[in-house]
């Protein structure tokens, strides 16, 4: 026999989780980032339809093994390249999704075309499962070790390419897959891998303007683009986004969160910082004179400077330095400034020093390239300002896109950790875009007085102040209590600029919504709903969800209700629908969708395998194979969203351990199946006593997760002041025993079918497949709902179900 082509596997694999991450940024880019994720779930159907096609026609595809791997992997990298490209020119429009009839017809096409490439290469690895069945541990290891390497590849190589290049990285590599299987098989004559090495060279010479990313119309960079001879002057890229620069000679650019209508400054000249087309941040020309800096006294957000005097001041997500620039006019003592994105950081500094002064470098200015969390956990120092800077986009915001983000910058702990990094009389300030009805900032109010009382601070009433704008509003939080030298300040300050006190301590009801004026003070009456006595059923009744968000639940964007879709609908008519936090349902549909999809790809098969069964067998034995078909049915499927469940959880809680989600979606999904690869290999070793050997395993996974659920978080708190290369070597060793019980059951369930019946391995494996994209959407719609404590627990259960039912 033959030695199957692992290498081949292992390349082809890495090629597929590169292809599906990079898929992630591409998407980001042309549309947003939480539709992404929605259709890789959908694309990542191709491996259970891989299964299906080897389960039906495994005596054709395997006579003709070697020749149908190369194919698939050929398709595959040519596929990556070209479904991507045709994806593109498909006009879909997400905003339009619920009204528009054809857009649906549209995401559908988007969906069959990313899944084209993934069928491809799944079927090539399926294939490789079910011709060497006997080798299934050595197979599984080098599977998903592969897969876990070419996810910390995929990473690197954004960090040096555009996402062009690595697209055109990734479908190179597929094909070079193709070309060390003849290698590895000696299959052929000796010319073919050199022939297929040269096709592999293919995807670099594609001409750029077929490939070339086109984000949506309704993105801010088009809409930008759209002024006068606006133009592009500086772009960089990275895992953390694609860094836009724009200018507009003619047409001077007037970014302002925020700003006063009774304002009697413009902005100096400014030119645009966008990431990934979105969350437009204002690079403010500087040349060290204060003048051209007025306006920035007249934002929502100037108002706790004019409630402190000279303030050490700390900038959480500092973009283009619009806010740090806002806190040197203010006179404040001293300013921390921490930007996500490093390359944010050069753009100011570096390649627009001339423009910009370099903010960051002006005195008393430190600047730190971080997470938000992790450096205040990391610190310990403490100021009078914190600010928590407005990036994201108002158009995105309104329109409900972010209402699947994870966001741990507005939890009840995050909160927490900001208060404790205040001094006495400190405070903290948080701007957010005005939706109407409101949804963001009753959240935010009710976060705050959650972390207070948690912290069992006393009158949390008597430390709180709102105000809003014409379309921002601006929350303070102080530690310790409004006096009344402060809240005199703050009428003044609200006054002279119109803008509306929807709450302060010993508020009147008259006094709120005065400028600005809505047909209700829906703000004031929130605010004061959330203070009193019937809390739980104003949130209760409330038309949005507007509950605080937590650590185990950091869905702040999160507003939709179901009870309230009959009403938004019934105001299709009148423009309603835009009041939908739209991405919520669409999640449902996709779950929906992704689990009748895998089921067709498993009762079919399996009913066609059970009538060949009794075609060969008669029908006395088809009956008793019957249950046992189901039964390996339901091991697969529980072992697949089990698996899928603990890796996406433990993603979630590691984020803010690693002080950055990119390094925890490298290092957690890395190690998780490389380790999982590595207890796949060591469970050959187990197959004498494979049932056992399972119950063994799931235990194990059951204890671990169980003493990692109740002692992280204080195992977090202790080592996150650790530098980053020691916290990814505690991150790698905490998940290390976890993943490798977790890669066992599945390769010794598979062993004892091939044992018993080789034709049910495709099935099974298409199964695992199926149950994994399922989970992937499923495992987000129980963190909404019951956080990610919840979906450990989920599976857990469906780990030990699956030890019972064993094959």
């Amino acid at each position: 026999m033959p030695r199957p082509p692992l290498l081949a596997l292992a390349l082809l694999s890495a090629a597929a989780l590169g292809y599906e991450i990079l898929l992630m940024r591409l998407l980001s880019i042309i549309l947003w980032h939480h539709f992404a994720y929605m259709m890789i779930s959908v694309a990542l159907l191709g491996y259970g339809a891989a299964g299906a096609l080897v389960a039906l026609a495994r005596p054709a595809l395997l006579r003709h093994f070697l020749p149908a791997f190369v194919a698939g992997a050929l398709l595959f990298g040519a596929g990556a390249m070209a479904c991507f490209a045709i994806a593109q020119q498909v006009a879909f429009n997400p905003l339009e999704i619920l009204w528009e009839p054809t857009q649906p017809l549209r995401l559908l096409l988007l969906y069959l075309l990313l899944f084209v490439p993934f069928f491809c290469a799944a079927t090539s690895v399926c294939l490789v499962f079910s011709r060497f069945n006997a080798q299934v541990h050595r197979i599984y290891s080098f599977d998903i070790l592969g897969a876990g390497l070419g996810c910390l590849a995929i990473i690197v190589a954004l960090f040096a390419l555009s996402p062009v290049g690595a697209l055109r990285l990734v479908s190179a590599t597929g094909m070079a897959a193709a070309a060390l299987a003849c290698v590895e098989c000696r299959w052929h004559r000796r010319w073919l891998p050199a022939l297929l090495l040269v096709v592999a060279t293919v995807p670099a010479a594609v001409p750029e303007a077929w490939i070339a990313l086109r984000p949506s119309e309704y993105k801010e960079l088009n809409q930008v683009l759209r002024i006068g001879d606006a133009r592009v002057v500086a772009q960089r890229s990275s895992p953390l986004g694609l860094v836009t620069v724009v200018e507009s000679p003619s047409i001077p650019l007037r970014h302002a969160p925020g700003l006063s209508l009774n304002a009697s400054t413009e902005p100096p000249p400014q030119l645009a910082v966008l990431t990934d087309g979105d969350g437009l941040s204002a690079l403010n020309r500087y040349d060290s004179r204060r003048e051209p800096l007025a306006y920035l006294g007249d934002l929502t957000s100037a108002l706790p400077f004019h409630l402190l005097r000279n303030p050490r001041v700390l900038v959480l997500g500092s973009g283009a330095g619009a806010d740090v620039l806002q806190a040197i006019w203010h006179h404040a003592s001293a300013v921390d400034a921490v930007e996500l994105n490093p390359q944010v950081i050069e753009l100011v500094q570096g390649r627009f020093a001339a423009f910009s002064g370099k903010p960051y470098s002006a005195p008393g200015v430190r600047v730190f390239a971080g997470e938000a969390r992790g450096f205040l956990a990391a610190s310990q120092d403490r100021y009078d300002l914190i600010q928590v800077a407005l990036l994201d986009s108002f158009s995105t915001s309104s329109a409900g896109l972010y209402a699947l983000s994870e966001s741990y910058l507005y939890t009840v702990e995050a909160f927490q950790g900001y208060l404790r990094h205040l001094r006495p009389g400190g405070m903290l300030a948080i701007t957010r875009w005005v939706t109407l009805p409101p949804r963001d900032i009753p959240k935010l109010f009710a976060t705050a007085v959650a972390a207070m009382e948690k912290m069992d601070v006393p009158a949390p009433a008597l430390r709180l102040v709102l105000i809003r704008g014409w379309n921002t509003a601006t929350l303070l939080v102080k530690n310790g209590e409004f006096d009344g030298v402060e809240l005199a300040a703050l009428q003044a300050f609200c006054r002279a600029r119109s803008f509306d006190v929807e709450y302060y301590p010993g508020i009147e009801p008259g006094q709120a919504n005065r400028y600005n004026v809505l047909d209700k003070p829906y703000f004031f009456e929130s605010a004061q709903a959330l203070l009193g006595p019937d809390r739980a059923r104003f949130l209760s009744e409330y038309k949005f969800d507007v509950r605080p968000a937590t650590d185990d639940k950091p869905y702040f964007f999160h507003f939709f209700k179901w009870r309230t879709l009959p009403e938004l609908l019934a105001l299709k008519s009148q423009g309603g629908l835009p009041l939908l936090e739209w991405g919520y349902p669409v999640l449902v549909a996709t779950l929906l969708q992704a689990t009748a999809a895998a089921l067709l790809l498993i009762v079919v098969p399996l009913r066609v395998l059970r009538r060949r069964t009794r075609m060969l067998a008669g029908a006395g034995t088809a009956t008793n194979g019957g249950p046992r078909a189901w039964r390996v049915g339901f091991y697969f499927l529980a072992v697949g969203v089990g698996f899928m469940f603990v890796e996406i959880a433990f993603i979630q809680k590691f984020i803010l351990f690693l002080s950055h989600p990119l390094y925890a979606v490298a290092v957690v999904l890395c190690a998780f199946l490389c380790f999982a690869g590595l207890g796949s290999r060591y469970s050959q070793r187990l197959r004498a006593r494979a049932g056992r050997q399972a119950m063994l395993a799931v235990a194990g996974i059951w204890a671990i997760s169980l003493i990692y659920l109740a002692a992280l978080p204080a195992v977090f708190r202790l080592l996150i002041a650790l530098p980053d290369p020691a916290r990814i070597a505690v991150a790698v060793l905490l998940i290390a025993p976890l993943a490798f019980l977790m890669g066992m059951p599945f390769p010794l369930g598979l062993d004892r079918v091939a044992a018993r019946d080789e034709t049910l391995v495709p099935w099974a494996w298409g199964i695992n497949a199926c149950a994994s994209v399922v989970a992937a959407v499923l495992a987000t719609l129980v963190a909404i709902h019951a956080g990610f404590t919840m979906v450990i627990l989920v599976a857990l259960l469906l780990y030990a179900a699956a030890a019972l039912a064993g094959p």
